[in-house]
């Protein structure tokens, strides 16, 4: 009996002690395998925090980059508008540098000399000089002779060396004549002839001085006058006026 059941007590105490190692082993096992899990998860935990955090710093970045953007955007468009307001003052600056440029033309216009056609004669005139020469002409034409008498005997003194002198002397002696101050006028007439022979109203002057003689009852000056008219200006309308005027003091 003790020696048949000796290799089942052998069998039954090897399955023991295989039971014995299974009930250590798989608590082992499993044990090894929940680290593995825990730290898998610990490594997704730690991946997931720092995916957050790059999330959170990417976010926190791209708001910082559109308020960069959005200041940019302010502050080119606080730029466009000081443009458009340079441009708007350099344009109003260049307008009034144009307007003001255009004034002094027109003022420094107002001085500078002009050419001037009167009686045959062409010459430079101030714009002064003509303005008081048609002034004192309109006078004349207006039959204001005291008036013109003035204006004329003053821009002969105020402009001695002007072109329209001839002119001036021509119609100072009108003036004179008119105002029956005929010796003034033969005296102007004849200064007119002296600087001015070949002036368009030459003539015209001369028969002025041989009327004046005639109001001063100076015949015979009269008819010496009419006669040189007649001789230095033939052809003209005052010589054939003084031919027949000849004729008659005869």
């Amino acid at each position: 009996m003790s020696i048949r059941n000796g290799p089942l007590r052998m069998t039954v105490r090897a399955l023991a002690a295989f039971s014995l190692c299974t009930v250590f082993v798989a608590p082992a096992h499993a044990f090894l395998e929940d680290a593995e899990a825990r730290r898998a998860i610990l490594e997704l935990r730690q991946r997931f925090d720092t995916s957050t955090e790059e999330s959170a710093q990417m976010r926190r970045s791209m708001l910082a980059l559109q308020s960069q953007i959005e200041s940019m955007r302010s502050e080119m468009a606080k730029l466009h508008g000081q443009n458009e307001q340079l441009t708007r003052e350099v344009s109003e600056l260049q307008r009034r540098q144009k307007d003001l440029a255009t004034g002094i033309d027109d003022r420094l216009r107002k001085f500078e000399p002009t050419q001037v056609q009167i009686d045959g004669l062409e010459f430079s005139a101030d714009p002064a000089e003509k303005r008081d020469f048609e002034s004192a002409l309109q006078q004349f034409r207006a039959g204001e002779f005291a008036q013109a008498r003035k204006a004329f005997a003053s821009f002969i003194n105020t402009y001695p060396g002007s072109g329209y002198i001839p002119s001036a002397r021509f119609w100072l002696g009108n003036t004179q004549y008119a105002g029956r101050d005929y010796k003034e006028a033969i005296a102007n007439f004849r200064s007119m002839l002296s600087a001015a022979p070949q002036h368009v109203r030459a003539a015209d002057a001369a028969l002025s001085i041989a009327n004046c003689q005639l109001e001063l009852k100076d015949t015979k000056g009269a008819v010496k006058t009419l006669q040189d008219l007649v001789k230095d200006y033939p052809g003209t309308e005052a010589a054939t006026t003084a031919a027949e005027r000849l004729q008659r003091l005869k």
